[in-house]
């Protein structure tokens, strides 16, 4: 009992970790824009981020055929169109924004699927849908009622990024998540590479901040903060996993704030936290509510 519960701890601070890695990667990414160009960027970390996993599990690289690749290039496409109008996107908004904006994937995935399996969204998706739709626009609408291209930009990546998870969930069946994870790096890193070499510059100084930076994102938040996801979720259940994981965002707008000079003005504080809640209510649709509610019931009747 005593072992199960030190897993359960040790799984809920590795999902808080990599959410905290996560967090900080808009930040660095933000930062890294001033001296290097998108795709050169994400070029580099998923290159170095599979090459690094593939050292890590060099031994399940044998299991690799004709399947794996067909659908790590699907999955590696799908990755790759996100973090590239994700990246780009940043370039013109905040990294608080950035976060919080993109976090939108959560809520679009149960309508995605049900496009892809026929099955449809409960109340709670829809609830979550609508909050968010009142979080966006007090986010991301200016005083006109326009959309800056930034935050458009990041708009759309939270889209693709909700596709991605889509397809994942149908590709990964009877599959091996490490090896599709190699894959769809390693495809993301070749669409970054093309991308880059015909329409940027590869960097000409490197900087130790820049190095810093790349290291930050193709260690700890491509390679490092997926093993951490993937052996929190093994012991711990989907709710607070999810709510655990969606602090992502919240630590983006931390980071934001403390180290990139945002300002948290009421109207970006509300819509933030609208698009929160709007996360936790599809991820976990209010269970632990639910769970309070039949433990407070089961206390009644054994006091009466």
């Amino acid at each position: 009992m005593k072992n199960s519960a030190t897993k359960n701890v040790g799984a809920k601070a590795a999902l808080f970790l990599a959410a905290l890695i996560w967090g900080g990667s808009f930040l660095i990414v933000k930062n890294s824009m001033d001296m290097i160009q998108p795709h050169m960027l994400l070029a580099i970390r998923f290159t170095i981020g599979c090459i690094l996993l593939s050292i890590i599990f060099h031994k399940r690289l044998k299991a690799l055929d004709k399947d794996y690749f067909i659908k790590g290039g699907i999955i590696g496409a799908c990755l790759f169109l996100a973090y590239s109008l994700q990246t780009i996107g940043i370039i013109d908004t905040t990294p608080g924004k950035n976060a919080f904006l993109t976090a939108i994937y959560c809520v679009l995935v149960p309508f995605f699927f049900w496009i892809v399996d026929q099955k449809r969204p409960d109340r709670y998706n829809i609830l979550a849908a609508g909050i968010t739709l009142f979080g966006i626009g007090l986010v991301s609408m200016n005083g006109d009622l326009t959309i800056g291209t930034g935050d458009s930009l990041t708009l759309v990546s939270g889209v693709v990024f909700a596709a991605h998870m889509v397809a994942v969930a149908k590709f990964s069946k009877d599959k091996d998540p490490i090896l599709l994870t190699i894959l769809q790096f390693g495809y993301a890193a070749l669409f970054s590479w093309i991308i880059g070499f015909l329409f940027e510059d590869f960097p000409a100084v490197w900087s130790t901040q820049m190095l810093g930076g790349l290291l930050y994102l193709s260690v700890f938040a491509t390679a490092v903060a997926l093993l951490l996801q993937n052996v929190g979720q093994k012991y711990t259940n989907p709710a607070p996993a999810a709510i655990i994981l969606s602090l992502e965002s919240v630590f983006g707008v931390m980071f934001s704030i403390f180290f990139y000079g945002e300002k948290l003005t009421l109207r970006l504080f509300c819509g933030f936290c609208l698009i929160f809640i709007a996360v936790i209510i599809s991820e976990t649709k209010l269970s632990f509510f639910a769970k309070k509610s039949n433990a407070s019931l089961l206390e009644d009747s054994i006091e009466s």
